[in-house]
């Protein structure tokens, strides 16, 4: 279950799923405790509410397809000096129902009743749909 507050957020760079969960794997997603994390300008102003249950959601190529929980919010330092935020993620991913979304920059707020319902974990021998084909049954109530 997630908190009444979220963020969402376009996942450059990746074509679906299994390239987040690919890239978390990599070291240079990693914080020092091994936790993977995202590292933006902002911070954000409502950091209580995310804190208290929410959640980030993956935009990929025009479509919410998951999500994962905020553990904390970092402070970081770029090699510039800069001070950012290090949004702390936990390790699991959960896949959501897809949701369309019109591009935009940075991150944003997501309320819960917004928010795409998550998916029933997979089961041996199911079978994958294509983004755009999932993301038109969830249009048409059918997913």
């Amino acid at each position: 279950m997630t908190g009444s507050l979220n963020l969402i957020k376009l996942c450059v760079g990746a074509d679906g799923v299994d390239d987040l969960i690919d890239w978390q794997r990599n070291p240079r997603a990693l914080g020092p405790d091994g936790l993977p994390r995202h590292v933006t300008r902002m911070w954000p102003k409502r950091a209580d509410a995310l804190l208290a249950g929410g959640s980030l959601y993956w935009v990929f190529r025009g479509t919410v397809l998951a999500r994962q929980r905020i553990l904390r919010l970092d402070p970081a330092e770029g090699a510039d000096g800069i001070r950012r935020c290090a949004i702390v993620l936990d390790p699991a991913i959960t896949r959501t129902e897809p949701q369309p979304r019109s591009a935009f920059q940075g991150w944003r707020y997501l309320t819960q009743q917004d928010a795409p319902r998550d998916l029933a974990p997979a089961r041996p021998g199911d079978d994958e749909l294509p983004p755009e084909l999932d993301a038109a049954l969830a249009e048409l109530g059918l997913r």
